[in-house]
């Protein structure tokens, strides 16, 4: 099976930036006991570093000591929220006089719908994530935050953030979603197309804790389809911004700030994402939470993580949120974010086209009592790093389509399972129906050559290994 993508690695950072960085790291795990206390002013002392660090090297020092904070617990994308909220508050008893935990609602099959506090200062920041409960790597990530947060009291960066925002974080907005790890909550609606009607107890929650706080900031976590490209490349997007707009072409001061503050993001995930960093275009969606958020005046910057099949479990992805939303809270904190380029942010290459999961080219398709029929075929999973429920999606002539893996099928027939075909009018195959079957060398299906099960492609020797 030849796979058409691969991962772009960013460049070794400059002498300078080494050096900054390194010295980031120093305050990270070297803070002296003479540290100003928590009510210091909120520009971090970063020790012997320059009096401006950027985004980059912030990144880069972050990126570094996410291992020393990665929570155990959570390494499958798919979990239970009462596990989940398990790890979290085991990280939270290390500081718990530091962090306030109460439910603001209950989902629509009762699941409470927490939020956490932190932090004495202005301004207010909201941070909500798995609105989309099949959308975990954000949440992920904030247990590490937290993890980094509860642990160092005394580092600069955690002081700045402490003394300079108050955070409120809705970790797993969508419990009911999450216990089944699909998109939407359990009357099947996307919470995330809610904003206007505001029918669902998910919805109301989350605005209610956005009107009582007054957020001058927000962090709309998701995850977006694997399948997207960059741009007009054929590389992976592994994480896609946006400043979303208050309405069909036009701005607003919420909207030029989070401009500023993607441009952080961006720069501060360069090293553990490098130039993989996609934009969303700016169209208005009247009922999107993001875009009336900014309507709000709420400065909000939507955060997407996207993925590779070399990182199934968004690893890599989990530590590029920990990295851009902590560097993003400290320029919050200590106002650096004024001194961003919204330029860098609007030349991110847009989001480009999707791709199938996998194509199976240039064999011949077998259906029974039928003479066989050149074509090729395309599957798309339900999950693309899961690979689960693979279904055929296109049939025809994809000589020019493009997929994340390809079978090349030159000189194999493929022949449906009975089961995967249709039994209306014929026995026939139908888009949507399972990606079952085998690729055979004749059109018998005798000598066999691959299995598909799910769209889950095997050799026969593979399959006869014990």
């Amino acid at each position: 099976m030849e796979a058409h993508v691969g991962l772009e690695v960013s460049a070794r950072p400059s002498t300078a930036g080494v050096l900054a960085a390194t010295l980031v790291l120093s305050a990270l795990y070297g803070c002296s006991s003479g540290a100003a206390p928590r009510s210091s002013p909120a520009r971090p002392d970063l020790a012997a570093a320059p009096a401006s660090i950027s985004p980059y090297e912030t990144g880069t020092a972050l990126a570094a000591a996410h291992n020393d904070h990665l929570v155990a617990g959570l390494a499958n994308r798919a979990f239970a929220p009462e596990a989940y909220w398990r790890v979290l508050q085991a990280v939270l008893v290390a500081s718990p006089d530091r962090f306030d935990v109460r439910p603001v609602a209950e989902s629509i099959e009762g699941r409470p719908i927490r939020r956490i506090d932190f932090g004495h200062g202005e301004p207010r920041v909201l941070l909500w994530s798995q609105m989309h409960g099949n959308e975990s790597t954000a949440s992920r990530a904030l247990v590490d935050i937290f993890a980094f947060l509860a642990r160092n009291p005394d580092n600069p960066i955690v002081r700045s953030i402490e003394a300079g925002t108050r955070l409120t974080v809705i970790p797993v907005l969508n419990p009911d979603g999450a216990a089944r790890f699909w998109r939407h909550n359990a009357l099947g609606v996307d919470i995330n197309r809610d904003a206007r009607l505001l029918a669902t107890p998910e919805a109301r929650a989350l605005k209610s804790v956005r009107d009582e706080i007054n957020a001058e900031w927000g962090f709309n976590l998701h995850d977006q389809n694997v399948r997207t490209r960059l741009g007009r490349s054929n590389q992976d997007v592994q994480i896609s911004l946006l400043a979303p707009p208050p309405g069909s072409r036009v701005t607003n001061p919420a909207m030029e700030r989070a401009k500023k503050l993607a441009t952080v993001v961006a720069r501060a995930i360069e090293p553990v994402v490098g130039n993989a960093i996609g934009r969303y275009d700016e169209g208005f969606n009247p009922r999107a939470f993001g875009d009336l958020m900014t309507q709000w005046g709420t400065g909000t910057v939507l955060i997407e993580s996207g993925g590779t099949l070399a990182d199934p479990q968004k690893d890599r992805l989990r530590a590029a949120n920990f990295v851009g939303i902590l560097t993003a809270l400290l320029a919050i904190a200590d106002g650096s974010w004024e001194d961003a380029d919204p330029g860098h942010y609007a030349n991110l290459p847009l989001n480009g086209a999707q791709v199938y999961d996998l194509i199976v080219r240039g064999g011949q398709i077998v259906l029974p009592g039928r003479r066989p029929i050149r074509s090729d075929f395309a599957v798309n999973f339900l999950d693309t790093l899961q690979r689960n429920a693979g279904a055929i999606v296109e049939v025809g002539d994809l000589a020019d389509a493009r997929a994340l893996e390809v079978i090349d099928a030159a000189g194999l027939f493929f022949l449906p399972d009975s089961a995967t075909l249709s039994q209306q009018e014929g026995r026939h195959l139908r888009l949507g129906d399972p990606a079952n079957g085998v690729l055979a060398r004749d059109p018998d299906g005798a000598n066999i050559a691959w299995y598909l099960q799910d769209g889950r492609a095997r050799t026969s020797e593979i399959q006869r290994r014990p």
